[in-house]
């Protein structure tokens, strides 16, 4: 599966922005998805996950909240609606796809990535 990540841009602290995540190929809806992010200087960190087929998400504290993931399964795409953002969470957002197991919260886990979107939160 190739997925493909967009909806990133500039902000003000307290707006809002949505992540698209696109999939192309067959049985997308097979996978686990989870958003991941990475600030400058930073480690890649996990912000939020889905089980496939499930339908309650897990997410970072840091985010809890604020954030929602959620997916369109005949569209084959998945969301990160952002609201009440921060400046911390300035970032590139990645979307990322696992067919097996392992710790969901673990970027080493996921087989599949997205491209990387930028998210600027400005104060």
């Amino acid at each position: 599966v190739q997925l493909q990540a967009s909806g990133g841009g500039l902000v003000q602290a307290g707006g809002s922005l949505r992540l698209s995540c696109t999939a192309s190929g067959r049985a997308f809806n097979s996978y686990s998805v989870a958003w991941f992010r990475q600030a400058p200087g930073k480690e890649r960190e996990f912000v939020a996950y889905l089980i496939r087929n499930g339908d309650t998400p897990a997410y970072a504290d840091s985010v809890k909240g604020r954030f929602t993931l959620y997916r369109d399964y005949p569209k084959n795409t998945m969301y990160l609606q952002m609201d009440s953002l921060k400046p911390e969470d300035t970032a590139v957002y990645y979307c990322a796809a696992q067919l097996g197991g392992g710790s969901y919260s673990r970027w080493s886990s996921y087989g599949y990535w997205g491209q990387g979107t930028l998210v600027t939160v400005s104060s």
